[in-house]
């Protein structure tokens, strides 16, 4: 990459984030000669393509096609390309949906669009002119309490809570995930645990009072392990597994 002729491309959906995006790479980056500018992961994809545009400021939550969705395919085709992720939310289902896409040894960040002016012209310099990684002391909270292993969630746990949040049922979920029945209904057991779902006390309920796997769901949605973004992807990725099926 020639440091004296640097591209960045700018995907967000919101007007006033954009001109506001494009004030703080210009402010940081004057090594920066071009600023293109996407409304989605969509177009966003078509740019990099287009441009081999090697840094991009990705908005996670968009319409038509997210970042983390744009940013897989971005990946995929040129896994040197680095993305400083700019998002209102430090959701779980985020910040795991990311850490699952990055490619090794690559250089990407995730800041908050709360964070200061200096904190994120540090972020694009360290990024796109070091190859540093920058995520913001909220997210790597985040991060390190969704992977610790006492409360946090397995991959396979992950993949199950979609799954019951997706409708399917324990049959279903042991086809497509190639798991036994009884391995199923042990890690359903483990999400209840760390969801700390559980029947209420005899005293306060009939038989049954409630359907542990809509109550699940439930409290995964409160806690923001699960959004829209990622239950958008998983019913994409359940309708493929369904057709070949």
């Amino acid at each position: 990459m020639n440091a004296t002729r640097m591209e960045v491309l700018i995907v967000e959906d919101d007007l006033l984030h954009r001109i506001y995006l494009r004030e703080q790479v210009s402010a940081a980056l004057p090594e920066c000669h071009t600023i293109f500018e996407a409304e989605n992961g969509a177009q966003g994809e078509t740019l990099a393509r287009a441009h081999r545009t090697a840094h991009i400021v990705m908005d996670l939550q968009m319409n038509a096609r997210n970042g983390i969705e744009a940013a897989r395919t971005i990946w995929l085709e040129r896994p040197d390309t680095r993305i400083l992720f700019w998002s209102n939310y430090a959701d779980e289902a985020y910040v795991r949906g990311v850490s699952r896409i990055v490619p090794n040894g690559a250089a990407y960040g995730y800041v908050l669009k709360s964070t200061s002016e200096e904190r994120l012209k540090l972020a694009l310099r360290s990024i796109f002119v070091e190859s540093q990684c920058v995520i913001d002391n909220e997210v790597r909270g985040m991060q390190q309490r969704s992977f610790a292993q006492a409360s946090g969630f397995s991959d396979s746990e992950y993949e199950i809570l979609m799954d019951i949040a997706l409708g399917m049922t324990d049959r279903a979920i042991s086809k497509r995930r190639h798991l036994s029945l009884r391995s199923v209904q042990n890690r359903l057991q483990q999400i209840y645990s760390k969801l700390e779902v559980h029947q209420p006390p005899e005293t306060l309920r009939e038989e049954g009072a409630f359907n542990l796997r809509a109550r699940a769901v439930t409290v995964a949605m409160m806690r923001k392990l699960l959004n829209y973004g990622a239950l958008e992807k998983a019913e994409a990725e359940l309708q493929s597994w369904l057709k070949g099926t």
